[in-house]
């Protein structure tokens, strides 16, 4: 397969996949923010969905103030944003655009049509049920994209290089929002424990589809360690980011039997997927949940710096 093949495979899954993640931070922005004022109080849920989207310095250049509206333009329907849902979208059908013949008809046709139904979405005489609508599309697009993708590709080289992209997206953003809410999203006069922290863990396990998995998995209330061990350890949550590097895993090991070698892409997967097998939430908490997602992020990002290199350049 010509490398750009392979490039636009892996950023089509990309995209499509940061274009849902957008959509479930918006919606759990918006969640947040319709709790009641006993509830609710300071809360930051605005500011905290543009930290979790990891655009905060590109937001305050071109907004003073993080709300509703600001927030719910920048990351939706921003032409300024490289990253809003509709730039998403765009560099989406652009790069399936590019690989039009190795895409089979279902998921060039969902690509296609939902480029063409964004259009008709007008962001400025749109209520907050208008937008909720809008959100729940997005989430609808993505999942008929990855299903059609899932039932029609070949598993050849071409799925491998677009479930590499739809893993390293996902990994990234889930690590991201359980960042985001241990360190910003409680106002510093609110208490661990307290009503506000129990509705917004509420609310990020929702974004990521894992309130029910949790009450299945621990059958208890919710605590912060247990849902970071479910977002973090467990491999039976498609989300978490030891779910992801297990796939992440295969299908490299895909590639490499394919192309007959491997390279430092197959060495560092295994690596931090070894890790995470390996480690405990308790060992986590005790080395500083923050600073252990830090570091994966970067890893994260290595990793794709290394496939880049080994296979899309």
């Amino acid at each position: 397969m010509l490398s750009r093949t392979a490039d636009n495979l892996f950023w089509l899954a990309r995209y499509v996949e940061r274009a849902e993640y957008l959509a479930r931070i918006l919606d759990a922005a918006y969640r947040l923010s319709s709790l009641p004022a006993s509830y609710g109080g300071l809360t930051t849920e605005w500011e905290s969905a543009v930290e979790t989207a990891g655009c905060g310095p590109a937001f305050f250049a071109a907004y003073e103030e993080a709300n509703e509206r600001t927030v719910t333009e920048f990351l939706a329907f921003s032409a300024e944003n490289p990253s809003s849902i509709r730039n998403c979208f765009e560099m989406a059908r652009t790069n399936a655009r590019g690989v039009r013949t190795a895409l089979t008809a279902e998921m060039w046709s969902t690509i296609n049509d939902s480029w063409l139904q964004l259009k008709r979405y007008d962001p400025s005489h749109m209520s907050r049920e208008e937008v909720s609508r809008f959100l729940d599309w997005v989430k609808g697009v993505s999942l008929m994209f990855d299903g059609s993708a899932y039932r029609t590709m070949l598993r050849n080289d071409a799925y491998a290089f677009a479930r590499l992209g739809l893993f390293l997206e996902r990994a990234d953003n889930t690590a991201r929002i359980l960042d985001v809410k241990y360190h910003v999203l409680l106002p510093p006069s609110e208490s661990v424990g307290g009503s506000l922290d129990y509705f917004q863990w509420t609310a990020i396990l929702r974004a990521v589809s894992a309130l029910t998995a949790y009450h299945w998995v621990y059958k208890e209330s919710l605590k912060p360690w247990l849902v970071a061990d479910l977002l973090i350890l467990n491999t039976q949550m498609p989300r978490s980011l030891a779910s992801c590097y297990e796939n992440l895993n295969g299908n490299l090991d895909q590639l490499a039997r394919v192309y007959g070698r491997q390279g430092p892409a197959q060495r560092l997967v295994r690596v931090a997927q070894s890790r995470l097998e390996n480690l405990s939430i308790d060992e986590v908490f005790q080395s500083g949940l923050h600073d252990f997602i830090t570091d994966f992020i970067t890893d994260n990002n290595n990793l794709s710096a290394a496939i880049a290199e080994q296979y899309l350049i």
